[in-house]
């Protein structure tokens, strides 16, 4: 009674099975999502290009902008600097990176010091560590005053 399978099961050879479709389907979404969870790791994991700026020097600020012993940050190329003018009235410029953690110090006018919230960084306004973690003094850099402007340029 059922002897006549020969065309239909070569029919049924000849199209993949609902299994191997299946089988497929798995296997393709399995290496999706393996592939959505690798990638932006591995993405992570590599630094991003960072194009060094050709900056050479730049007018940090006016003449009049900062009082005696006050400090300003300027953006020097990628990076920040501070400006200091001293209770003399003389200007200072470092690198505003501080040498432990690279953190953004700023200027403390009651003690006279450049510190870093991060972890108690102390530099004195000749850019050496006195105190704190920093292994490092700070970058420092040259001022001049050019009529109203203050320009500080790499050394």
């Amino acid at each position: 009674m059922l002897q006549d399978k020969g065309p239909k099961s070569e029919h049924v050879d000849a199209q993949p099975s609902r299994r191997s479709f299946l089988d497929y389907l798995l296997g393709t979404s399995a290496m999706a999502t393996l592939g959505a969870i690798v990638y932006p790791i591995f993405r992570f994991m590599q630094p991003p290009q960072i194009v060094e700026s050709s900056e050479n020097s730049v007018v940090a600020a006016k003449l009049n902008e900062i009082s005696a012993n006050a400090g300003k940050i300027f953006k020097f190329g990628n990076k920040p600097g501070i400006l200091v003018r001293t209770a003399g009235g003389e200007f200072k410029a470092f690198s505003a990176v501080c040498t432990h953690l690279e953190c953004i110090v700023q200027y403390r006018p009651e003690t006279k010091q450049i510190w870093c919230a991060c972890h108690n960084g102390q530099y004195n306004l000749s850019g050496q560590n006195i105190g704190g973690p920093p292994p490092r003094p700070l970058e420092e850099f040259k001022v001049n005053t050019r009529g109203d402007d203050v320009v500080v340029t790499r050394s």
